[in-house]
């Protein structure tokens, strides 16, 4: 979503297909937030992004401190884990990384993706045609993948893999 957008509540309620009242009932009960401008209420991308992540039950979300590293921003969501990020944000926000955005790895490679966590499999949870894969990073984090990668790389409870992003993969709100 373009950062630099502020929709309308109407615009958010087409987008939605609900009613502009119930834009209007989110944002007075905090589920969704807006700027005020003026008399006007207007949602910026990042803004609906996060509702929408909240509303699906996104996983992989983290309270983060981004600071600086070596000349590039990073995310520290807890027990001294820290994930390269692309933002202006800077201090205290929220940060998100959908599932089917991390790769499994059972080894380091070189890529243009930043972050490589090297974790244990702590759980498996499959469904009809993929499975969410948890590992322990020193944070959980989630990565889904079809039934067959499953399969073909023997994954199992235990097993120490890399879970691997780009850096544009991570969203950060405030």
């Amino acid at each position: 979503m373009n950062d630099d957008i502020l929709y309308k509540p109407e615009e958010i309620a087409q987008k939605l297909k609900i009613t502009k009242g119930t834009v209007y009932e989110m944002i007075k009960r905090g589920d969704l937030e807006a700027h005020r401008i003026g008399k006007h209420l207007r949602i910026s991308g990042p803004q609906l992004e996060l509702y929408l992540l909240k509303s699906k039950g996104a996983e992989n979300r983290y309270e983060a401190s981004i600071t600086h590293e070596d000349g590039e921003k990073v995310a520290n969501i807890g027990a001294g884990v820290n994930i390269y990020v692309n933002t202006q944000l800077e201090g205290s926000a929220k940060v998100s990384i959908r599932p089917e955005d991390i790769i499994l790895s059972k080894g380091t490679f070189t890529s243009s993706a930043r972050n490589m966590h090297q974790g244990r499999v702590t759980d498996i949870i499959r469904d009809s045609s993929s499975a969410k894969v948890v590992l322990d990073i020193g944070v959980p984090i989630i990565a889904l993948i079809t039934e067959k990668s499953l399969n073909e790389m023997e994954i199992k409870i235990g097993d120490e893999l890399y879970a691997v992003f780009k850096t544009v993969a991570v969203r950060v709100f405030k």
